[in-house]
């Protein structure tokens, strides 16, 4: 599990599926939606919190982000002040509902990594991709990874880069548009290893 707080009322937990299993948990558990999930979440999410020094009080958010053959990314949101909150409410009412994203992010630090990957990613075939850069991070955007290379694609990009929870209406309103088509193939062919 990693942790990142992101604002002063909002971390960031990460899961990977080795996480969920070694709880005895696996994905279709998680879409079951049962009590025994949200018992879980709950004690994740009040373990996250008390590690990382995040107070639940008031009324909390949770949104689960399901990453495909990575894992999920929690979002636990605390609002300042709640008019209507009294003694016998300080409960989490938990509503899982997971899904999947049609398309890959991930952000890197640097365009060496980006470039490194790029070369790991046409030697399986795969020149396709949109490039951003958005608050001095890279990102790759990759869609429709054909099924026989998605967990390569996946497990190459986990090594140069981190999946993201930026949302993609927000990457393409705010952030720069570098390579818009093929930038694995274009990176490739002007930048050697």
């Amino acid at each position: 599990m990693k942790l990142e707080r992101l604002t002063t009322n909002k971390i960031k937990i990460f899961l990977t599926f080795d996480d969920l299993s070694d709880r005895g948990l696996t994905a279709e558990d998680i879409k079951g939606n049962s009590l025994k999930i949200h018992r879980f979440f709950h004690e994740m999410i009040e373990e996250a919190c008390e590690e990382i020094g995040f107070e639940m009080t008031g009324t909390i958010g949770v949104e689960i982000f399901s990453l495909q053959a990575q894992g999920l990314i929690i979002i636990v949101s605390r609002e300042e002040e709640d008019q209507f909150l009294n003694d016998e409410d300080e409960y989490l009412d938990l509503e899982v509902r997971v899904g999947e994203h049609p398309y890959t992010l991930y952000s890197f630090s640097t365009l060496e990594d980006v470039i490194q990957l790029s070369h790991c990613l046409k030697n399986i075939n795969i020149d396709t991709g949109s490039l951003y850069a958005y608050e001095d991070i890279y990102y790759l955007l990759l869609e429709e990874i054909p099924v026989a290379v998605f967990d390569a694609v996946i497990s190459l990009a986990a090594e140069y880069g981190s999946a993201s929870t930026l949302t993609l209406p927000r990457l393409q309103e705010y952030g720069k548009k570098i390579i818009e088509q093929k930038a694995v193939g274009i990176i490739t062919t002007y930048f050697s290893r």
